[in-house]
């Protein structure tokens, strides 16, 4: 991610990249995004006390594996704010979300047939816990798609190595954080794969991946006008 984004390229823009790097970097997000989906969503229908840290892990490796390729989002959050940031176009973006997003529903769906619990819990989550949860989603994608902009899209931070390690800490501290008012979630996609399996209402799903888009356009406005002279 550093390497790609970082040195003022990006990724590629869509009317310049053939087909086959198109796919290529579409390919490298749906990995990303089925690996982090699946790690969450196994970890927690096992009943795993490490979810937190399984999350921030799988997103660290995954990233340093496949940022030199796509960048690395493998949340349709940081592609929000990597648009809204100026570092990809529209159909960019949408390419993204939609591998993202499949990747993530096929996770879940394969966490559930390989871990196959007697019961799936489903939070009904109303009223205030229903809004702190929201809130909670909406203040750590924020923090996440914040941290992704400046540690992997600053001109300030070429090169850096610490990239990997600062997102999968953020996405760790956040789950630690308010895992137990929200599910810490942070991501459309993992929101999706474990909607989908039965971890949430789909009442909640909707109201979660709206949080976390607008976090992630927040994020990149704040970006902006905190950096201007990075264009």
């Amino acid at each position: 991610m550093a390497d790609v984004i970082t040195r003022h390229a990006g990724i590629p823009r869509m009317s310049s990249m053939p087909w086959a790097v198109a796919g290529r970097t579409y390919a490298v997000e749906a990995i990303g995004a089925f690996f982090l989906v699946f790690t969450v969503a196994a970890s927690v229908l096992s009943h795993s006390a490490f979810t937190p840290l399984a999350a921030g892990a799988v997103l660290m490796v995954m990233i340093y594996a496949g940022g030199h390729i796509s960048g690395g989002h493998y949340n349709p959050a940081v592609t929000m704010a990597a648009l809204v940031r100026g570092r990809i176009g529209l159909g960019q973006a949408v390419g993204y979300w939609v591998a993202q997003l499949v990747a993530g529903l096929v996770a879940g769906v394969v966490a559930r047939a390989i871990v196959n619990p007697l019961t799936v819990p489903t939070p009904h989550l109303a009223g205030h816990a229903l809004t702190a949860a929201v809130l909670a989603e909406l203040l750590f994608t924020f923090a996440l798609c914040y941290v992704v902009l400046n540690v992997a899209t600053s001109k300030d931070q070429p090169g850096n190595a610490f990239f990997g390690l600062a997102i999968g800490f953020t996405v760790a501290a956040g789950a630690f954080a308010v895992g137990g008012i929200s599910g810490g979630v942070f991501n459309p996609a993992v929101a999706l794969g474990t909607t989908a399996v039965g971890l949430f209402a789909w009442t909640t799903f909707w109201l979660y991946v709206v949080a976390q888009l607008v976090a992630g356009a927040v994020a990149g406005l704040a970006f902006r006008v905190l950096n201007p002279d990075d264009k």
